[in-house]
């Protein structure tokens, strides 16, 4: 059974519209990250013409709030709880919109586990297999509150656990570092 604070849905309907015209307006910019490529070299990498993002099943709205959370990851912080059972994260934006894109694509994820639709996009991490996979015994809380949107989620399974500890850690590299981090998860899965 999944739990859900009142008011998340308003919330997030909030956010889903800031998150919007705020995607709208910034997604149409050439952001370039420097990454260090496989031979260690600098290269430039263009997050918006990516297709890495884009895969079996992904919504245009979806792929441009990750394109702008890897182009503004430095203006996201992020902490991490491991639990015994799971995890806690309070990721937070001071900017209104940004947090407005954090909070959509948070609940957006979120409710893609629960209902089993794996986006299965190129980038993303193998441990999203077991939460997809074993998501009846995941629960999760969410709340938006002013320090930022705040998920707890528990399991009595050892291995959803540990894919959740694993993955918190993945997230909040990405917050951290944005593609770099991602491009560095992939090579080392690559070996």
């Amino acid at each position: 059974m999944k739990k859900r604070t009142v008011g998340i849905l308003a919330a997030g309907a909030v956010a889903i519209i800031a998150g919007g015209v705020y995607v709208g307006m910034h997604s149409m910019g050439g952001m370039h990250m420097v990454v260090t490529n496989l031979i260690g070299e600098k290269a430039m990498h263009n997050v918006i013409g990516t297709p890495m993002l884009v895969d079996v099943d992904t919504e245009d709205f979806e792929v441009a709030e990750l394109r702008t959370l890897f182009e503004e990851h430095s203006e996201i912080t992020r902490t991490v709880e491991n639990l015994p059972n799971g995890i806690r994260t309070v990721t937070f934006a001071a900017d209104e919109e940004l947090m407005g894109v954090v909070t959509s694509h948070v609940i957006g994820m979120i409710d893609r586990v629960d209902m089993g639709r794996d986006p299965e996009v190129i980038i993303q991490s193998p441990t999203l297999d077991i939460l997809f996979e074993r998501r009846a015994s995941i629960v999760t809380e969410m709340d938006v509150t002013e320090d930022g949107i705040v998920v707890i989620q528990t399991s009595d399974d050892p291995e959803v656990v540990a894919a959740l500890h694993t993955h918190a850690a993945e997230v909040s590299a990405m917050v951290e570092r944005g593609m770099e981090a991602v491009h560095e998860m992939m090579a080392a899965r690559e070996r």
